[in-house]
């Protein structure tokens, strides 16, 4: 039996994937929008995750104390991934900059795979994945934005057109299986992300049909890699979708943002290289992925000559990439201001995201469209120009050195703008509780017994009726039980913020304050673990 052979384009790849990371090897973490939020956000989740809660949904630690459930809106794949590394004895700074590490590597990785499945060139796989890694916006996302969520996502795009393509040509359930997880992942790693990138997979997915040999086959592998997709990530997806009613979302994401944030049509070509906000970061597309995209008309040319119908991929992909640029200019404002699903992006320069897919696509079919001659000058000349044109992007603004406690202790803010905030309570809270638990009527005597991320157990002696407050925001999840028995919540009482107030009457009680799974989260998870059970089935009556 042949040992199958590691590629050498491969191998260069890797390494050169590592050279815009270097950063990363610095002491702290990198100065970005988002980075420092993010790393208190996993401090929850990972707490979560100690206290037993394997989906966690709660953070305990944000909005001062009072908790938030941001992290059931909050793609949770990376988080699981920092929380793995922090297990294994990482801090959570290092935690989290080693999955943005191996993201970027990983997913020049895919890209690769992807590539040379579908243009069967292992050269042409080298550059698109090249233009997909080292591409300014991908840069914007590590050292400006500290974008965890899109970072991890760019792995899984070309993971899942690679499985659909191989069920095109073979029905064999590990493609089945791998398109799963692979959609899952995206699911689980970016909501917008996903809802930018699933039209491209619908698209190819169609087109593919029209190649397969066996429409009946394909069209149940394809359907079977969405359903198993959605159910696998449907622990999340579902609830963060119904759920989002009780949350300020729609009035903080619908309040026209998008309307400032447009591109100038200048700043795809240039634009200066800035750490500021948004309306100040590169939107550059970049120099040679404008090359090999205006490059790419001559190939698919030459495609649809020799009739290869992989000229409709290109075409395609041409026509999307413009139609990408045209909803992040002023001139789309018609269609935002009528498609209300696309305000949910907030910026429409999020759209870079598909047009860093697109146009390292474009590249690797302009360069296969080159007579072979050419190639290897022509490979050699364009690493040393991305390479040159871009190093001046893959470096920090500075760094944080901020101890493991500031994260995973009170932390000040929510973390968010404020969209995940109920919408019976304020916005943000503004200080830090005195107490765990208040008496606001009567008088009462309380003891702590138990304190977890879900769980605040209490023994409380009251001399009368009284009235407490438990300093925790309400969500629907939360249950309080008195001597074992569900009472009655009060959680819409404007002097009270939001939080959770009940009575008790005139003795020594146990009070339990919970977070559960409501019915709708338990059945996602049940169809989550049907969905996974349902693979391991499968692939055990299919050896």
């Amino acid at each position: 039996m042949k040992k199958p052979k590691i590629s050498f384009l491969l191998i260069i790849l890797v390494i050169l994937s590592f050279i815009p990371l270097f950063d990363l090897l610095h002491v702290g973490l990198p100065v970005t929008h988002d980075g420092q939020d993010h790393v208190a956000r996993i401090a929850n989740f990972y707490k979560n995750l100690t206290d037993g809660n394997i989906i966690p949904r709660w953070a305990p630690d944000l909005n001062w104390g009072y908790g938030h459930p941001i992290l059931m809106f909050l793609y949770p794949l990376p988080s699981y991934f920092a929380s793995f590394f922090h297990f294994a004895g990482f801090n959570l700074v290092d935690s989290i900059k080693i999955v943005f590490g191996f993201s970027f590597v990983l997913s020049g990785l895919t890209m690769f795979i992807f590539i040379k499945e579908l243009l069967r060139s292992e050269k042409s796989a080298f550059l698109g994945s090249l233009l997909y890694i080292i591409a300014p916006y991908r840069f914007v996302d590590l050292y400006v934005r500290g974008a965890i969520g899109e970072h991890v996502a760019f792995v899984f795009l070309p993971l899942i057109l690679y499985f659909i393509l191989k069920t095109s040509k073979q029905s064999k359930f590990p493609y089945i299986i791998g398109g799963s997880f692979s959609l899952a992942g995206l699911i689980l790693s970016h909501n917008a992300m996903t809802l930018m990138l699933f039209p491209i997979i619908i698209f190819y997915g169609v087109f593919l049909f029209f190649q397969s040999k066996n429409h009946n086959s394909y069209i149940l592998n394809l359907a079977s890699i969405i359903l198993l997709g959605f159910g696998l990530s449907s622990f999340f997806i579902v609830p963060a979708f119904f759920e989002g009613k009780y949350t300020l979302r729609d009035i903080v994401t619908g309040g026209g943002e998008y309307k400032t944030s447009f591109v100038p049509i200048k700043d795809f070509f240039f634009g200066q290289w800035d750490y500021g906000g948004t309306l100040t970061l590169s939107k550059q597309v970049g120099f040679l992925h404008w090359v090999g995209t205006l490059g790419s008309i001559f190939s698919i040319y030459i495609l649809h000559k020799k009739k290869k119908k992989l000229w409709i991929v290109g075409l395609m992909s041409f026509v999307i990439f413009w139609v990408t640029l045209f909803l992040m200019t002023s001139g789309s404002n018609f269609i935002w201001a009528s498609v209300t699903l696309l305000q949910k992006f907030q910026f429409p320069w999020r759209f870079l995201s598909l047009t860093v897919f697109l146009s390292a696509l474009l590249g690797a079919v302009a360069f296969n469209g080159f007579p072979d001659k050419f190639k290897k000058i022509l490979l050699i000349t364009s690493v040393l120009i991305l390479l040159v044109v871009n190093k001046d992007y893959w470096h920090a603004n500075g760094f944080l050195n901020k101890s493991e406690s500031f994260y995973s202790g009170i932390y000040e803010g929510t973390t968010d703008t404020g969209e995940s905030a109920p919408i019976w309570s304020v916005r943000f809270m503004e200080k830090k509780p005195n107490e765990n638990v208040d008496v606001i009527l009567g008088k009462a005597e309380i003891k702590e017994i138990k304190r977890t991320s879900t769980q605040h157990i209490y023994n409380i002696e009251a001399n009368e009726k009284v009235r407490i407050r438990e300093n925790t925001l309400y969500f629907p999840g939360w249950n309080v039980l008195v001597d074992g028995k569900k009472t009655e919540i009060e959680f819409q009482d404007q002097k009270n913020r939001g939080l959770i107030t009940f009575y008790l009457e005139n003795g020594e009680h146990l009070v339990n304050v919970k977070f559960e799974e409501t019915k709708l989260r338990l059945f996602s998870d049940i169809a989550s673990i049907v969905s996974l059970l349902m693979i391991v089935f499968l692939s055990i009556i299919k050896k």
